[in-house]
């Protein structure tokens, strides 16, 4: 809602925003367009986030999951921000849905484009965010502060700051969600996560088991069964799509399985049917889970089984809000103008052009929708998955933010049928001119015309 009390005298905050990927960037840009003094903290060495790839997995720490042959799975025409279309650009990757480095130099267009670099210090990995002990705890108002403690990589001192708010910005995929399989402990040959799998060479003549037909399960196992000896698909379910059953079907060494009963000693991996197969690696493409170890709320906001609560409207704690905000929690669906819109209400909540409904609406409102995904059946650790274009609607209501375009959402809704159908070839070749022409005369792209092939 707008607050009346303060049209006329915005208040300018201390924020720091923690991460300078898509959500962070997007972030740092409505709070300074807002008025708002702004630091970025950014650990690795330049922007993107998940889109920075990086090929060195033997470090301690790997944020980025990307792989090296990754594409988009969703096409570059709905991807953009809603003031800066993902235009083709001369001498880069012209796909459609181009690989991952063409939206990482996107979001370096977009950092140079509104100056955002000069707020961002990289290589600076925070530690620690808590609240000021004032000593007493105040809840759900202006006084609380944050304390802030973050370390540059080549510096053994730790910086303390207090901020008057805090954005977490740091992607939800960078901690590897792993099942709990009998005989994991135990089982000694090679297991390791798609988060750190980089490329299909070290597996050449191996025996594979992928576990989990994800997406990136799909498109890693058509990637490794060009080199690998075998690839074992372990699904949940072997009601597969029409498109993974034409690339079973194509390829001899491509199995399909269910899940996984136990694991053997002797390297055996048994599957729930009673089939077996003796696996040099197992690769786990089962998700990622959210993880802020930085964050001290003293127990105000927790992580329960992916389920990062409570949180209103996924974005505001509370007991904590607007002081302490998320951008980027919510998945499946057209990410970079949702994290708009979160980063739009929070930089005007922050300087009272807005207002947030009362604590106990806002409780009421989390209780409710926790119920409707139970009564729906949705495990909790699908909290965050929204899979629902009027819910981003909906949410931009609340700050009169535009609503998805119909071209942008018929899009994306192509981009899924095809996919389903045609899982080796959807990149490439698609049957939604009309609406491509649709999005390309649209304001969207109109609006920066004389910016493609800059």
């Amino acid at each position: 809602m707008v607050s009346d009390d303060h049209q006329q005298c915005a208040q300018s905050k201390n924020v720091c925003v923690i991460g300078a990927g898509p959500s962070g960037l997007v972030a740092a840009r409505e709070l300074r367009k807002e008025g708002h003094r702004v630091v970025v903290l950014e650990q690795n060495h330049d922007v993107g986030g998940q889109w920075l790839y990086d090929p060195n997995t033997d470090q301690t720490e790997v944020h980025s999951s990307v792989y090296a042959s990754l594409r988009l799975t969703s096409p570059r025409e709905i991807m953009g921000y809603t003031d800066f279309p993902f235009v083709l650009k001369k001498g880069r990757d012209v796909r459609r849905f181009p690989g991952h480095k063409e939206l990482w130099l996107y979001l370096k267009d977009f950092c140079q484009r509104f100056g955002l670099r000069e707020m961002i210090r990289f290589n600076t990995r925070v530690e620690y965010v808590g609240m000021l002990d004032c000593g007493e705890l105040i809840i759900g108002n202006d006084l609380i502060k944050w304390v802030v403690k973050s370390k540059e990589k080549k510096a053994d001192k730790v910086v303390e700051e207090v901020f008057d708010a805090v954005v977490v910005a740091t992607g939800h995929y960078s901690y590897p969600r792993l099942p709990s399989i009998k005989g994991m402990d135990k089982w000694k040959r090679k297991q390791m996560h798609s988060h750190i799998y980089r490329v299909p060479e070290p597996f050449r003549n191996e025996v594979v088991v992928v576990v989990g037909n994800s997406l990136s399960g799909q498109d890693i196992s058509m990637e490794l069964v060009e080199v690998a000896k075998e690839v074992h698909l372990s699904a949940k379910s072997l009601n597969i799509s029409e498109g993974l059953s034409k690339v079973i079907s194509k390829h001899n060494n491509l199995h399909l399985h269910p899940q996984i009963d136990c694991l053997r000693e002797d390297g055996r991996v048994t599957f729930v049917d009673g089939c077996w197969v003796t696996a040099d690696t197992i690769l786990y493409c089962t998700g990622y889970s959210y993880s802020f170890p930085f964050l001290d709320t003293k127990g105000i906001v927790v992580v329960d089984d992916d389920r990062v609560g409570p949180l209103y409207e996924h974005t505001f704690p509370p007991s904590l809000a607007p002081s302490l905000s998320f951008v980027g929690i919510p998945r499946k669906l057209i990410g970079f103008p949702f994290f708009e819109s979160q980063a739009k209400w929070i930089a005007q909540l922050l300087s009272g052009k807005r207002t947030l409904p009362s604590w106990d609406q806002m409780m009421q409102s989390v209780k409710e929708f926790y119920h409707s995904r139970d009564v729906a059946g949705i495990p909790k650790h699908n909290t965050h998955d929204i899979a629902n274009f009027e819910y981003c609607d909906r949410y931009a209501d609340q700050i009169g933010f535009p609503h998805l375009e119909e071209w942008r959402k018929g899009l994306c809704i192509s981009a899924l049928v095809n996919s389903d159908a045609n899982l080796e070839t959807y990149r490439d070749s698609w049957d939604d001119h009309e609406l491509l022409q649709e999005a390309l005369q649209s304001p969207h792209f109109t609006q920066l015309n004389a910016q493609a092939f800059d």
